[in-house]
């Protein structure tokens, strides 16, 4: 992998954690992933009249990907009510990026290295290796996590596809996740639209930050994955888990144990063996 495309893929990945990071710190977790796909939406819709369009071959993978987005969001809700944190993230971000592998080669006819299956399976390991041994829920918690793992390396193989027949890697990610935030934002507005927003109006700044985090990070995202094969960039940016780590312990205060500090080492093992290939 050329150092370019590694270094957006980590920076990427330092923009998912970071904005995720903002969810967490929140008051009111689904209002705020509201918040932040409703203002990707809206920095989407003012920036794509001056964009290069996607080639009209990529806009039935654009819908397919935005409406998996939509169930991602609400498994990602019903996973963390149901279950302890700790083990559904790790388990969503851990197993898909080892799917997109397995699927992808035969899909999209890019065969791995050896080189390249260690490293993902490092990856892999190492997120799954966060998972807490305490549980939460009565198991379905976890189910959630690993059928959303399936919806993740979906839209993650359905972008691999249509970001290359678009010509248009930013105008194919801003459409996308334009389409992701209208649903969720009618929702919230007819659900729960006395909440939404009064709590738009004391949080719209972190909304907004996550918005634009988010944008540039699936963007920088799909790009690469026109540049390096999809299932390296799709391992490589589970990165994201160790940024989070050091976001936890550094800005966060909380405390990182010795297995989390073990599962980073592991995940940047595995981030170094794919820069080799």
């Amino acid at each position: 992998m050329k150092f370019a495309v590694f270094a957006a893929v980590l920076l990427a990945a330092l923009l998912h954690a970071s904005w995720n990071a903002l969810v967490k710190r929140s008051q009111d977790k689904l209002l705020t992933t509201i918040l932040v796909a409703g203002s990707a939406a809206l920095v989407a819709v003012c920036a794509l009249p001056f964009l290069p369009q996607p080639d009209p071959e990529s806009w039935p993978y654009i819908a397919t990907s935005a409406l998996i987005h939509v169930g991602y969001f609400v498994l990602v809700a019903l996973a963390y009510r149901l279950g302890d944190m700790g083990q559904t993230y790790p388990l969503m971000r851990g197993t898909a990026p080892f799917l997109v592998a397995l699927v992808g080669g035969f899909l999209l006819h890019e065969p791995l290295s050896s080189v390249s299956w260690i490293g993902i399976s490092l990856i892999s390991f190492g997120v799954l290796s966060m998972v807490t041994v305490k549980q939460e829920g009565d198991g379905k918690g976890i189910a959630l996590a690993l059928f959303n793992a399936v919806v993740i390396a979906s839209y993650t193989l359905i972008d691999g596809f249509g970001v290359r027949l678009s010509d248009a890697p930013v105008a194919y990610t801003f459409w996308m996740l334009l389409f992701t935030g209208i649903p969720l934002v009618c929702w919230a507005c007819v659900a729960r639209r006395d909440a939404i927003l009064a709590y738009a109006q004391s949080h719209w700044r972190i909304g907004l930050l996550g918005g634009s985090g988010t944008l540039v990070a699936y963007t920088i995202v799909l790009w690469a994955m026109t540049m390096a094969p999809v299932a390296v960039v799709a391992a490589l940016r589970e990165t994201s888990i160790l940024f989070g780590t050091a976001i936890s312990a550094i800005v966060l205060k909380e405390r990182v144990g010795v297995s989390r500090l073990l599962a980073a080492c592991i995940i940047a093992l595995g981030a170094i063996v794919l820069r080799l290939t």
